[in-house]
Order: structure tokens, then sequence, then C-alpha cells
């Protein structure tokens, strides 16, 4: 995700989908408090070292089909916020290791818009 993102949007491109050109770019995306504390409660507990990352990404295919396959051409090409427990390392922030020590374990429930947008 973060691999398309900076080949596209991050070098001031529109996204890219099946259908062309993502004409309509996210403009927010919700978290719910549970989200933001399970990924807060996998940080250091010292508040001033311990965080969350947020990553711009933006969906390729595939993972547009994996997250959301009723509806996987609304979101490929799209920007979204990819969350990551992280701590504070000499001033720099360091993602936390997933609990299982395999894939670093990122977060992407959030909710977008568009599609999903309140009018």
């Amino acid at each position: 995700m973060q691999k398309k993102y900076k080949e596209e949007v991050g070098q001031g491109q529109p996204g890219k989908n099946p259908k062309g050109n993502v004409t309509k770019q996210t403009e927010w995306v919700f978290f719910d408090r549970e989200t933001l504390q399970n990924i807060l409660d996998q940080a250091d507990q010292d508040g001033k070292t311990g965080g969350i990352k947020f990553y711009l990404t933006e969906y390729t295919e595939s993972l547009a089909n994996q997250w959301h396959p009723k509806d996987p051409d609304e979101y490929s090409g799209s920007i979204t916020l990819v969350l990551k427990a992280a701590n504070l390392k000499n001033g720099k922030p360091v993602d936390v290791e997933s609990i299982n020590q395999e894939d670093v374990e990122y977060d992407n429930d959030g909710v977008k818009c568009p599609p999903t947008c309140q009018f």
C-alpha cells in the first residue's frame, strides 16, 4: 500500500484503479475509540513515549478486494490511513513488534469518506 501511494499520490499523481484515475480522493477516515485504545495498549504506557504511527497509504486492487470484497472498486486507488503502535526511541518513532513476532500488525478498520460520507 505504501509503495502504491509513493508512486502515485505521493508524487502528485492521481490514484489509479481498474476504472482509471480516482477523481474524488479520501476526505477523512474515522477510527472508533476501541480501535485506538487497542493500538495504544500495545505501545509503552508512558504518555510521552507510547503512541500511534499513522501511515498514509493507497489501496492496491488486491487489498481492496481483500478488505472490501463487496465494493473493491470504491476503494482501489484511494488514500487511507493505516495505524500501527509505536514508541519513541531516541526521539524517533519505532513500530512495536507484533505480539506473535511475525508480520507487523497494522490496523485499517477505519470508516473512509468516500465512499461512506455524511451529507
